[in-house]
């Protein structure tokens, strides 16, 4: 299964991620992915209509925390992460949308069982944070733990590798983004190798992993994001920024001819960037897992 990385965790070529320096490009896609978890958000909301307790683990700056507090007005939420600066970022977006006295944050790193979380969850939200655990097995039991009998782990982990721009470009040789992906999933596998604790899974099935610990798997949807040509200011900024990224952590697994293509495609003044290009695009797949406590 494609490992979709556009929250880019990649830098200068190492597997080390520090994720509050990511806070803007963070916050840029989740915003632009909001239609996308909307419908995953309407989806639990079938399947779970009155949680009391949500908590949000791997929050990252709280833009979904705050979208499952809007989707689900009576529940308190709790955003959790290791970083403390997203939790401030998460907190202040909460106030600005008026949600501050249901919403609270809790520094935890999601490997040791969601630190000091008081009460059992009734909807755990995870969202391309597991696999930044070394023992993905071990902190879906942890997860597992945390929720309260007839508590439902909505985990989104998968999907298929965003694209932006069409096969050919007009400069450089075709196929870019698809040899970006080669390099990331490479990437990817330093990764999860270098993790404290890290473990490797024989298969990545994530319905079998969530029964191995105890839960009723009882669902998996996949949700597209399709923003066609000609896209919006910010979705334009959200491909640029994308790509820079990639550009700069992945620049020792690229050759010259691509390296210098991505230079081409990021230049402002370039007629042929994306910043001016008119077949810029964004098309996503993410795919959520659903399993409840018996």
């Amino acid at each position: 299964m494609a490992h979709d990385h556009d929250h880019d965790h990649d830098h200068g070529g190492h597997t080390h991620i520090d994720f509050a320096e990511m806070l803007p490009l963070l916050e840029q896609e989740a915003e632009l992915f909001t239609p996308l978890y909307a419908q995953a958000a309407g989806w639990l909301k079938e399947l779970r209509t009155d949680p009391e307790l949500i908590v949000d683990a791997g929050s990252g700056p709280g833009v979904i925390s705050c979208l499952l507090a809007d989707t689900f007005p009576t529940a308190r939420v709790v955003a959790v992460d290791g970083a403390g600066p997203l939790l401030e970022a998460a907190g202040a977006r909460a106030g600005r949308l008026g949600l501050g006295d249901r919403f609270s944050t809790l520094e935890a790193e999601l490997g040791d069982g969601l630190g000091d979380l008081e009460y059992p969850a009734d909807l755990l939200w995870a969202s391309r944070s597991l696999h930044h655990v070394g023992d993905q097995r071990g902190a879906l039991a942890g997860f597992a733990d945390r929720l309260a009998p007839g508590g439902t782990l909505a985990l989104l982990e998968g999907g298929l590798p965003s694209r932006y721009l069409p096969r050919v470009v007009g400069v450089g040789r075709p196929g870019l983004q698809a040899r970006l992906d080669a390099v990331q999933e490479e990437w990817f596998a330093r990764m999860r190798a270098g993790l404290p604790g890290a473990v490797a899974e024989d298969v990545e099935d994530w319905p079998a992993l969530l029964t191995a610990v105890g839960l009723r798997h009882t669902g998996t949807r996949t949700f597209l994001l399709d923003l066609p040509a000609p896209v919006s200011d910010e979705a334009r900024a959200f491909v640029a920024t994308s790509l820079r990224h990639r550009r700069d952590g992945l620049a020792e697994g690229l050759d010259a001819d691509d390296l210098a293509t991505l230079d081409r495609l990021l230049d402002p003044d370039d007629k042929v960037s994306v910043h001016h290009r008119p077949d810029v695009f964004v098309l996503t797949a993410l795919t959520v897992h659903v399993g409840v406590k018996p």
